[in-house]
C-alpha cells in the first residue's frame, strides 16, 4: 500500500517535471514570434503557425487520451510527449530557416498534447491520497514557477548575448533536467495506480452523464474567458499603461495563478465543487476591470484573471478525476481538453471581432458567458 508521503513525493516530482518543461517551452514561445520575424516569416505565417499548433494540440489530446486508456501505456506516452515537447525548443538554436522553426514550434505543441491526458491520469491517482484539489493545485503552482522563470531566463540571455540561438540553446538545461526527473519518477513509481485505493464505479456504458453536463459548463467558461493577448492589445491600443509594464501585469496574474491553485485546491478538498463556483463568479469580474478600469483597477483585474486560470488548471481538472472511472480517465481528459480548447479558440476569435465594434460588448460577452456556467455547474452539485 502506498503511503500519503509517497503520493505527495510523486506529485512534487511530476510538478518538477512540469516546472522544467514550462521553463523550456514558455521560454521559447516568449521569443518565438520575434525569431520567426528575424528569419523572414510574415505576420500571416506567424499567426498560421500559432493557430495550427493549438488546433493540432487540442485535437491530438483526444487521440492520446483514448490510446492511453486502450494501451494502459500511460508512462510511455507521457515520456514520449515530454521528449517532443521539450527537445523541440532547444533545437530552434540550430535553425536558419523559418520553415524549420515553424515545424519545430508545431512539434512542441503536438508533444504537449501527447503527454497531457496520460500525465493527468497518473497525477490523478496520487491526488486521491493527498486530496485531488491539493494535488492538482500543487502541480499547477510548480508548473507556474517554470512559466515565469523560463521567459525571464531567455530575456536575460537575449539582453546579455543579443543572440536568439544562445537564448534557445540555454533552454536545453531545464529540458534535460525535466526529462531526467521524469525517468527517475517512472522508475521509482512504475504503477501510480496503486495510490488509488478507491475508484469511481461506472453504472452504465460510456462516461457518466454528470461529466457531460459539467463539460458544458466548462465550455461556457472557456468561451467567455478573454485571452491575455487581447487584454494586452487593448492596453497598448489605449495607452492604459506603458508597454514595459504589460509583462509585469502578466507576472502578477501568473503569481496569483500559482497561489490560487494551492488555496482553491485545499478548499475544494474540504467543500467540493461549490469552491469552483465561487472562483468562477469571482474571476468573472476581471473583464470590466481590465477593459474599462484605470491602471490600478486593471492590475486588480489581472489578479482576478490569474485566480480564474488557477482554478481552471487545478480544481477544474480535479473534478474530472473525481467523477470519471479510472479506466476511462485518459479518454475523459482528452475530450475535456479538446472541448475546452475549441471553446477557448472560438470565444477568443469572437471577442476579437466584438472588440473592433465595442469594448463594452467584449466585457458584456465575457461576463455573461462565465456567469452562465454557474447554474450548469450547480446542477452537477445537485446530482
Amino acid at each position: 500500500m502506498r503511503t500519503t508521503s509517497n503520493a505527495l513525493n510523486f506529485v512534487i516530482l511530476l510538478g518538477i517535471v512540469s516546472l522544467c518543461a514550462d521553463a523550456t517551452y514558455e521560454g521559447g514561445r516568449s521569443i518565438a514570434g520575434a525569431y520567426l520575424n528575424v528569419l523572414g516569416a510574415s505576420g500571416a505565417i506567424v499567426g498560421l503557425v500559432a493557430g495550427a499548433g493549438e488546433l493540432i494540440g487540442y485535437t491530438l489530446r483526444l487521440v492520446t487520451g483514448y490510446l492511453s486508456d486502450r494501451t494502459q501505456q500511460y508512462w510511455g506516452i507521457t515520456t514520449l510527449g515530454y521528449g517532443i515537447n521539450t527537445l523541440a525548443i532547444p533545437l530552434l538554436a540550430l535553425t536558419g530557416r523559418w520553415e524549420t522553426a515553424a515545424a519545430l514550434l508545431i512539434a512542441e505543441r503536438a508533444g504537449r498534447a501527447v503527454r497531457s491526458p496520460p500525465r493527468d491520469v497518473l497525477l490523478s491517482h496520487a491526488a486521491t491520497q493527498v486530496g485531488r484539489g491539493f494535488g492538482f493545485g500543487l502541480h499547477e503552482a510548480l508548473d507556474q514557477i517554470g512559466a515565469v522563470a523560463g521567459p525571464l531566463t531567455v530575456a536575460g540571455v537575449l539582453a546579455w548575448q543579443q543572440s536568439y540561438q544562445q537564448s534557445f540553446a540555454i533552454l536545453l538545461v531545464p529540458a534535460l533536467i525535466g526529462l531526467g526527473v521524469l525517468l527517475v519518477t517512472q522508475r521509482r513509481y512504475p504503477n501510480p495506480r496503486e495510490f488509488e485505493t478507491k475508484t469511481v464505479e461506472l453504472t452504465g456504458t460510456g462516461l457518466p452523464r454528470r461529466f457531460w453536463i459539467y463539460l458544458a459548463g466548462v465550455m461556457l467558461i472557456a468561451f467567455g474567458f478573454a485571452d491575455f493577448p487581447l487584454i494586452a492589445f487593448h492596453w497598448q491600443n489605449t495607452g492604459l499603461t506603458q508597454t514595459t509594464n504589460i509583462p509585469l501585469f502578466y507576472a502578477v496574474a501568473m503569481a496569483m495563478d500559482a497561489i490560487a491553485a494551492l488555496i482553491l485546491g485545499r478548499l475544494f478538498d474540504r467543500n467540493g465543487i461549490v469552491v469552483f463556483v465561487f472562483a468562477v463568479v469571482l474571476s468573472a469580474l476581471f473583464a470590466p476591470l481590465t477593459f474599462l478600469g484605470s491602471p490600478p483597477l486593471a492590475l486588480l483585474g489581472m489578479a482576478l484573471w490569474g485566480i480564474g486560470m488557477g482554478a481552471q488548471e487545478s480544481i477544474m481538472k480535479a473534478i474530472v478525476a473525481a467523477m470519471v472511472p479510472t479506466l476511462q480517465r485518459g479518454s475523459a481528459f482528452g475530450i475535456f481538453y479538446l472541448c475546452y480548447g475549441l471553446a477557448w479558440f472560438l470565444g477568443s476569435a469572437l471577442m476579437g471581432l466584438l472588440y473592433d465594434r465595442s469594448v463594452t460588448l467584449v466585457v458584456g460577452f465575457s461576463v455573461a458567458f462565465q456567469l452562465a456556467a454557474v447554474p450548469v455547474i450547480i446542477s452537477v452539485i445537485r446530482q
